[in-house]
């Protein structure tokens, strides 16, 4: 096959070229048209070429080649040390270039991987994009996996998993498998997603609609957020509604509207709900308020309670110490020592020693030593311990009045 050169800082225009093209550094190459190469084009260093480039392979060796225009490669770009900068579109096969590849236009390839930087003005389409260092992109992102060393800032996506290990932000779109970020991650708009892994924050500040999240720092979302679990590491903030399967909070977590699961909530620290909390079961080591929060199971909270209609679970235990506004309502209801609260309902009640309680209503009650409780009404059975003091006498009724929840 023939080969055709533009020697050491030639300038030189060429249309039409039957073979291959040779170019070396600091070469101009002007357009008579368009510059077809029938074979493969490769560039020794620097170069520009001034209009639309089509070849059957490319290959740039330390230097940038400067393409303004369309790049049109059939076969494969190959980047030794070497950037490619194309002010239109680029088409290709694999391209795969060391240093960096910048294009202003729509980019389309079966597979980017770029060891530098990879900006995109446009849209960019590829099953597999694999970048060492910063990925940005202004258009839509099309394809099954990006990965990313560096930072990744990205508009409308449509891809199956994205791997980055600093920050990524986002502005909305789907990512069905899998997002996992080492640093920060955040989504300007609305968002579905497979599993997010996140080391450090996470932000998703529109609608959003996951399977499992799981963050190590701190997690925000702006609005309505569904998901099958919850896991944060340190503070989560819900603005809107959730819900989901399960929440587990190492620290605190706030949720302005209402939060939904059909398992458990487990909070080491805190968790403030504006409206209705309700689950499966509940664990809670510090303090919980809400308007209502109903269990099917299970509660424990540790610290205190506080709710404008009530706290109902089929079990439920507040431990030593601890503080409830609002009415108790429970199958079998624990107080322990020294824990002080205000209207308690249930098949079975316990206060613990020293405990105060300003009302109590159940079938069977156990008062035991040294507690106070104003007013105590039951049908089953009653059982004092020792200084025990009831404000009224204790009343045993026909039938209990009905509790609140």
């Amino acid at each position: 096959m023939t080969e055709t050169r533009v020697g050491p800082g030639a300038r030189s225009r060429l249309g039409g070229v039957d073979g291959d093209l040779r170019v070396e550094h600091d070469a101009r190459i002007e357009a008579d048209g368009k510059v077809v190469v029938s074979g493969a084009a490769r560039f020794d260093g620097s170069a520009e070429v001034t209009g639309p480039l089509e070849c059957r392979s490319l290959e740039v060796d330390d230097g940038t080649l400067e393409v303004r225009g369309d790049l049109t490669v059939h076969e494969n770009v190959r980047g030794r040390d070497g950037a490619i900068e194309v002010t239109g579109a680029l088409t290709a096969g694999r391209v795969d270039v060391d240093r960096g590849v910048r294009v202003t236009g729509p980019a389309t390839a079966e597979e980017f991987e770029v060891g530098g930087v990879l900006e995109g003005g446009s849209t960019l389409s590829s099953p597999k994009v694999s970048v060492g260092g910063k990925f940005r992109l202004a258009g839509k992102l099309t394809g099954r996996t990006v990965e990313a060393g560096g930072a990744v800032q990205l508009g409308d996506v449509a891809i199956e998993s994205l791997e980055v290990g600093g920050a990524v932000r986002v502005g909305g779109g789907e990512i069905s498998r899998s997002i996992n970020v080492g640093g920060k991650f955040s989504a300007e708009g609305t968002l579905a997603f497979g599993d997010l892994d996140v080391g450090g924050v996470a932000q998703l500040r529109g609608v959003a609609t996951g399977r499992r999240i799981e963050v190590g720092g701190i997690f925000s979302a702006d609005h309505d957020l569904t998901f099958e679990s919850l896991d944060i590491g340190g503070l989560g903030t819900i603005q809107g509604n959730a819900s989901g399967d399960r929440v587990e909070v190492g620290g605190k977590i706030d949720v302005k509207g209402s939060l939904a699961l059909r398992g458990k909530l487990e909070v080491g620290g805190a968790i403030s709900v504006g409206e209705i909390l309700s689950g499966d079961r509940l664990s809670v080591g510090g303090s919980l308020s809400a308007r209502r929060a109903v269990f099917v199971g299970e509660a424990e909270v540790g610290g205190s309670i506080t709710t404008r209609e009530g706290l109902k679970a089929d079990r439920l235990r507040l431990g030593k110490r601890s503080r409830a506004t609002g009415p108790l309502v429970g199958n079998w209801v624990e107080i322990d020592a020294k824990a002080r609260v205000e209207d308690v309902y249930g098949g079975r009640v316990e206060i613990g020693k020293k405990a105060e309680a300003r009302r109590v209503v159940a079938r069977d009650v156990v008062l035991d030593d040294g507690c106070e409780v104003g007013e105590v009404v039951y049908t089953g059975e009653l059982r004092m311990g020792r200084d025990v003091t009831c404000r009224r006498p204790p009343q045993k009724v026909d039938t209990l009045p009905p509790a609140p929840l």
